[in-house]
């Protein structure tokens, strides 16, 4: 069989790079979950998360659909929630995201940080449903994880912009 020679109009194929750095980004964001961080209570915001949103409101073709599930293993497998939590909140948010999407006309950085910050909320919220029991007292400490997330997001969204461009570059 004949390797197939590519056309004059064909498109470049892209980098290896360019097509691997939105997840690895995203894993990284998981991964700062396993530096040693000591605090009174936990309030680590899900930057794993926060990055699948940050590479989805910033490029809607950065990650394939699919994504959101393997990445959400993934962060399950290093966070020790229930096994397929993030999957499906991760899939839900990132499915939310492009209906919305698809709906507004046009976006700027205040929809998107709203955007944002009702995918990462809703996304704790039924992760706390899903790993807690209800009698659990962590509402307080829920809602200051889901008040650091909102504001770490533009810089999470700006770190997206600056690894694109760099990757977009390369």
């Amino acid at each position: 069989m004949m390797a197939r020679v590519r056309g004059p109009f064909d498109p470049e194929p892209t980098p290896l790079i360019e097509t691997v750095q939105p997840a690895l980004s995203v894993m990284a964001g998981s991964l700062v979950t396993l530096l040693p961080v000591i605090a009174a209570f936990p309030f680590l915001p899900p930057f794993g998360l926060l990055m699948l949103v940050g590479w989805r409101l910033a490029r809607v073709d950065a990650l394939p659909i699919w994504a959101p599930l393997l990445l959400g293993l993934f962060d399950d497998l290093l966070s020790g929630q229930p096994l397929g939590s993030a999957m499906l909140l991760w899939t839900v948010s990132f499915l939310t995201i492009d209906l919305l999407d698809q709906r507004l006309m046009t976006r700027d950085f205040w929809q998107d940080w709203l955007l944002g910050a009702g995918a990462v909320g809703a996304s704790l919220i039924a992760g706390r449903l899903f790993a807690t029991p209800l009698g659990a007292h962590v509402d307080t400490l829920l809602l200051l994880q889901i008040l650091v997330s909102i504001m770490l997001y533009p810089l999470v969204a700006q770190l997206v912009a600056w690894l694109d461009r760099e990757r977009i570059s390369a």
